[in-house]
């Protein structure tokens, strides 16, 4: 029989065994998320209708970055299942007995990193734990977590991971604030960048971002390619940014390798597909983010260009507020980041509130610009 997608929504009750039911029955399941846009929705199934699926197709994920409309990733088993031996190492933890280990899941589980803990624990990996799922002490039998920064930044703040001693963070930027206070509670953290389309390349556990075991790197013309059991096989309909090269694969971000290829380490600098061209200069955005980040006032900030006649774009940027920081003013954003940032680097127009995520945590960075550009976002003025 043609295995076929099973769109399955992302209620967590007996989500396991669903899916253990559908890879069962050799179908491809796809976890779809509730809160996404009636449009994005209507777009996601009628992607999967009827779709012709490539050879070996066994998982099927949402990604959308943090950019727009959701794509469909697809990949064989292989290609996560080899991975789980080293994630198993990186969230072993001797004194906890293989029978108790439990992993917290505060992302959704349409998301690409928990969708691979789902498939991990029908592999033998630990038993998945949700946030409300059943009363508050599942989490707290939780003895590894799996998720983005902003979740474990909320999980720790409410104090609902007494037994953690494992966590593994990917997704988005990890503040080197939240490391510290994790560690300060006895957490091991391991970092991690990765891609939809690429899964694990590359770990961090707090001296550098060094390749994933079975990974190999390589930085051409400042452009990061892997080479890697675990890429994806692609997507289904319209494209995205999955480029190969032979048994090398892209998703276009940019780095650099300090060192050699096998034991150097990396440092990313944002996708080259979102660079800022103002005037003369090339600014990449999350170079400038991670020093925004380093604001006291400023507890996270997403920065993107404002078409403007004559230089291309001004470099914009949204900042939102750490909690109990005075308030942000044009005079005091300008001072703290004038040290920091080059000319060409620092923005000339600011906004500031909460950043919108998407279902992941991730900033949701096409909506950010959206509301900024409709004046739906207050603007630092003076």
């Amino acid at each position: 029989m043609t295995p076929r997608i099973v769109v399955l929504d992302g209620a967590t009750d007996a989500l396991v065994e669903r899916l253990r039911a559908v890879r069962a029955a050799g179908d491809v399941p796809l976890v779809t998320d509730g809160r996404l846009p009636e449009a994005h929705r209507e777009a996601v199934h009628a992607l999967v209708r009827d779709v012709r699926l490539p050879s070996g197709a066994a998982w099927a994920a949402l990604t959308s970055g943090s950019s727009g409309a959701p794509r469909v990733v697809v990949r064989t088993a292989a290609s996560w299942a080899e991975s789980f031996p080293a994630v198993s190492a990186l969230l072993h933890d001797a004194a906890v007995p293989r029978s108790e280990r439990v992993v917290a899941l505060p992302a959704p589980p349409s998301s690409s990193l928990t969708l691979f803990s789902l498939a991990h624990a029908l592999g033998g990996g630990p038993r998945p734990v949700f946030p409300g799922q059943g009363p508050d002490g599942d989490l707290a039998e939780a003895t590894a977590f799996h998720g983005t920064p902003q979740t474990l930044r909320a999980l720790l703040d409410g104090g609902r991971l007494p037994r953690l001693r494992t966590a593994l963070v990917g997704g988005s930027h990890l503040d080197q604030g939240l490391r510290a206070d994790a560690e300060s509670l006895g957490i091991r953290v391991i970092s991690y960048y990765g891609a939809a389309e690429l899964s694990f390349v590359a770990v961090d556990d707090g001296t550098g971002l060094r390749p994933f075991p079975g990974v190999d790197v390589d930085v051409r013309d400042g452009e990061l390619w892997v080479r890697s059991p675990f890429v994806a096989l692609g997507y289904l309909g319209t494209g995205g940014p999955l480029r190969t090269d032979g048994a090398w694969a892209t998703v276009g971000d940019l780095a650099e390798l300090d060192g050699d290829a096998g034991t150097g380490t990396l440092r990313l600098r944002g996708r080259a597909d979102g660079a800022i061209i103002t005037a003369s200069a090339t600014v990449i955005p999350e170079e400038v983010e991670a020093e925004l980040r380093q604001v006291p006032a400023i507890a996270d900030a997403v920065v993107f260009g404002v078409p403007a006649g004559g230089v291309g774009a001004l470099v914009a940027a949204m900042v939102e507020p750490a909690p109990g920081s005075p308030a942000i003013t044009a005079n005091s954003l300008r001072s703290s980041t004038a040290s920091r940032l080059g000319p060409a680097h620092r923005p000339r127009i600011w906004f500031t509130g909460e950043l919108p995520r998407n279902t992941s945590g991730k900033p949701a960075r096409a909506e950010i610009v959206r509301r900024a550009l409709a004046g739906e976002v207050s603007r630092v003025v003076g």
